[in-house]
């Protein structure tokens, strides 16, 4: 790994989590959400600590908010850069100087879904411009052709699996569906090789959208985007020459990216695309089961199943959390911000907000204003694949369980190793007699 960087782990990542590794010993609750078993496991309990020490919490290095309408007020505030400096931000101190960030910028890893020119990391203008550009990819018309893709992959892998047979739910199902996708966005084959070859890259390189990452595992996703960078080069020289019809040929061909915007919107897809649906479809299936007389319901009334999944993206929510750092000095929340002080926002904590949903640790498919959660952000970050997730997710639950009603667990889920991507690494199940699919 180059120098610059290490340095830039150690800025971004190793003295933050040794920090936060240090507040956690002292029962620090953000530190104990960020790097304990706890945050990984069932972080509810110590999301409404946060909630019960007041809208916004100062912590060891950075402030941070479980309240869902002064995040859903940050999102959508203009004072705020979604580009986050990596620093450590103390609470009531401004940022690093302005040469230490130079540094740090230079050090940007390449096709990183979190570096700039990531949507993610872009703010107005140019997040206004690369916007538009890729939204063109998401119009209703280009769902629906994708949606065929995605009937006859579920078709595919849930053929696949056994009748009556114990499986390993995100390695045989929830995790091939979204990577045969993307291989679709991105105008390459869904063969095996493909498919295990991206499983692979998504596995090394998602664990740079969580915060307090390992130098071993830091290291590894640096190497990965190289390999990533370099396929991402001739894929879209191939695609110059002989475009496709698909999202990256639309985004290739209109000629308003430059090579760097392509590659990251590409490697966006790998990072957040398959992130998102993956663990949809995994703490969907856990919370049904979880909840069988929620199940029954579903599976006696079909057209609740839209329902079911804004339900499951608001109580167990795929992403976690998501920040915004001060671009001025400003007061929020009767708390004065400095430029470079950074407000973690608990996406997970807003969605249980009591002032806005009732009875919110109750798992309810017929919640009425269930759509309001934010679980695919607010304001000019609101997620670009929202309605690709939800079509996604709706079409993989219902007919995973239609065509295997009786299916249970067959042993403890596995949580992921990370706090922020919030799903499953292995989910064992047993899948019961295969009920034949309605012709």
């Amino acid at each position: 790994m180059k120098p610059r960087h290490w340095f830039r782990w150690a800025m971004e990542q190793g003295m933050p989590r040794a920090m936060l590794r240090s507040k956690a010993r002292k029962g620090e609750p953000f530190a104990r959400l960020m790097v304990g078993a706890e945050g990984r496991e069932n972080p509810y309990p110590i999301l409404e600590e946060l909630r019960r020490a007041g809208k916004l919490v100062p912590t060891s290095i950075n402030w941070v908010t479980v309240d869902y309408e002064l995040t859903r007020s940050i999102l959508r505030d203009n004072r705020f850069g979604a580009f986050i400096t990596p620093e450590i931000n103390v609470p009531g101190k401004s940022g690093m100087p302005e040469g230490m960030r130079k540094l740090l910028r230079s050090a940007i890893l390449p096709a990183n879904p979190v570096d700039p020119p990531s949507l993610l990391m872009l703010d107005a203008p140019d997040h206004t411009r690369v916007r538009k550009s890729v939204s063109a990819a998401f119009t209703p018309r280009a769902i629906g052709k994708l949606r065929q893709q995605v009937e006859a992959v579920t078709t595919e892998l849930l053929d696949a699996l056994p009748s009556d047979g114990t499986v390993d739910l995100i390695e045989s199902f929830a995790a091939h569906l979204p990577m045969a996708l993307i291989a679709e966005m991105l105008g390459v084959g869904v063969d095996h090789e493909n498919r295990e070859r991206f499983l692979g890259w998504g596995d090394k390189v998602t664990p740079l959208l969580d915060f307090g990452v390992p130098l071993r595992t830091y290291r590894t996703a640096a190497a990965t985007l190289d390999e990533v960078d370099r396929f991402l080069d001739d894929l879209i020289e191939e695609l110059r020459v002989n475009p496709g019809d698909n999202i990256l040929s639309s985004l290739v061909t209109a000629n308003e990216l430059g090579p760097d915007e392509l590659k990251s919107t590409a490697s966006l897809l790998f990072g957040a695309g398959f992130e998102t649906t993956v663990n949809l479809i995994g703490n969907g299936v856990t919370q049904l089961l979880a909840h069988p007389d929620q199940l029954e319901r579903v599976l006696a009334e079909p057209g609740l199943w839209p329902q079911a999944v804004e339900e499951i993206l608001r109580f167990d929510s795929p992403v976690q959390s998501t920040a915004r750092m001060a671009l001025c000095e400003l007061e929020i929340a009767g708390v004065t911000l400095q430029p470079g002080n950074v407000v973690v926002m608990i996406l997970a904590g807003a969605n249980r907000d009591p002032g806005v949903f009732e009875n919110p640790h109750t798992f309810d498919i017929t919640r009425k204003n269930v759509r309001e959660h934010l679980s695919f952000s607010s304001g000019p970050h609101v997620c670009l694949g929202a309605s690709l997730a939800r079509m996604e997710g709706t079409y993989a639950l219902r007919t995973l369980f239609e065509q295997f009603p009786d299916l249970r667990l067959a042993g403890t889920p596995e949580r992921r190793e990370q706090f922020n991507l919030h799903g499953y690494a292995h989910l064992p199940v047993h899948l019961g007699k295969r009920v034949p699919a309605a012709a």
